[in-house]
């Protein structure tokens, strides 16, 4: 087998290990953790289906690309749960260190392609990033939702903490944020969110 090759194998048994790391958020109708993997073939997906509600236009293919990479590094880095303060503060060194390890197991113009798509949905600039973001964020909140707020209420989450961080929700699709925000509404009245 060529070297090339090799590398790709390699990189490819490696991000099976994304099927171990389990996230806060639970399956629809109170069922199991979600892993990563799950939660990443369930954004691109959603991502496809719901690209026409972008506040701008996007590469879709991309946008579904960052999503199925975007948790890769947890493989390392663990997953660090969205309104735990402590774990926030370390977790780009974290993944930083994460990135490089494991998109160092590919051929160099596949690493640098896929760390370059990493580091774009990190900083949430481009159309792209934002979108993927918005699904990122809307993704486990509709399992949330379809579980009677069990994970908010599991963690005690206060309302000030979902809308902080649906602010990128609202910046990649006004449309879904709407949906959000009738969601968060409901589950705050319920008294599921804080």
């Amino acid at each position: 087998m060529d070297e090339r090759l090799k590398k790709q194998i390699d990189f490819i048994l490696e991000i099976d290990k994304e099927k171990n790391i389990l996230r806060q958020t639970h399956l629809s109708g109170q069922g199991r953790q979600e892993n990563d993997a799950e939660h990443a073939w369930h954004m691109a997906i959603m991502a496809y289906l719901l690209k026409e509600y972008s506040n701008e236009e996007v590469d879709i293919a991309k946008v579904m690309l960052m999503c199925l990479i975007h948790d890769i590094v947890e493989i390392d880095a663990g997953d660090t749960y969205a309104y735990d303060d402590k774990s926030l503060e370390t977790q780009k060194e974290r993944e930083d260190k994460a990135k490089e390890r494991i998109y160092s197991l590919l051929p160099e113009d596949q690493k640098e392609i896929l760390m370059g798509l990493f580091d774009e949905f990190e900083e949430n600039k481009s159309p792209e990033a934002k979108f993927a973001h918005a699904c990122d964020n809307f993704q486990p909140l509709l399992l949330n939702n379809s579980n009677g707020g069990k994970d908010w209420k599991l963690h005690k989450v206060t309302r000030e903490k979902v809308y902080n961080r649906q602010k990128k929700t609202k910046e990649g699709s006004k449309k879904l944020y709407e949906v959000t925000d009738r969601i968060l509404q409901k589950n705050i009245d319920l008294g599921n969110i804080l």
